[in-house]
């Protein structure tokens, strides 16, 4: 039986922010622990020109709720980018979670063949959903978790490959 939409995106989605929101408890417990106030590393980035850690997780959690709310036809909730906090990105996580647990998988599959259109800065992409789904929206997705771990580790915190790719619960 092949593997669906639903099946790549969802659960992959769901165990990735559950596992940025534990390692954004771990942030939180390293900045009392080391008396480092939290805008510092809510503020970092790799690179002058990157996105800092805050922009990182909102940027994940776009990328998740996004595709899947186009794909499975949803209304997602509206961001505004303002999170300030450690506490405002795990709300942001969980809104998150809610609108992935929303996702119909029939609905999902349907897309697969549909063409799905967004707007990238001043261009229209093109895709059909499966290619949308593979192509696009889960490497930006696991870039963005992946420079937000980066950030973090970068700046002491000790989290490791396990802290990134926990396990997935039994089905």
């Amino acid at each position: 039986m092949p593997i669906t939409m639903y099946e790549i995106a969802v659960p992959s989605f769901t165990k990735h922010l559950e596992a940025l929101d534990a390692i954004l408890d771990k942030a939180v417990a390293y900045c009392e622990a080391k008396k480092i106030e939290p805008e510092t590393l809510l503020t970092e980035r790799l690179y002058p020109d990157m996105y800092t850690f805050k922009k990182q997780v909102q940027s994940a959690c776009d990328f998740a709720k996004l595709s899947v709310s186009r794909l499975a036809a949803l209304t997602p909730p509206v961001h505004d980018d303002s999170e300030k906090t450690f506490a405002d990105l795990k709300t942001r996580i969980a809104e998150t979670l809610a609108v992935l647990q929303q996702a119909n998988p029939g609905a999902m599959e349907e897309a697969a063949d549909r063409e799905v259109t967004i707007k990238a800065g001043p261009r229209e992409l093109k895709f059909t959903g499966r290619e949308y789904l593979l192509h696009f929206a889960l490497p930006n997705f696991y870039f963005h978790c992946a420079t937000a771990y980066g950030i973090l580790r970068h700046n002491g915190l000790e989290i490791g490959k396990r802290d990134f790719m926990r396990r997935m619960p039994p089905a």
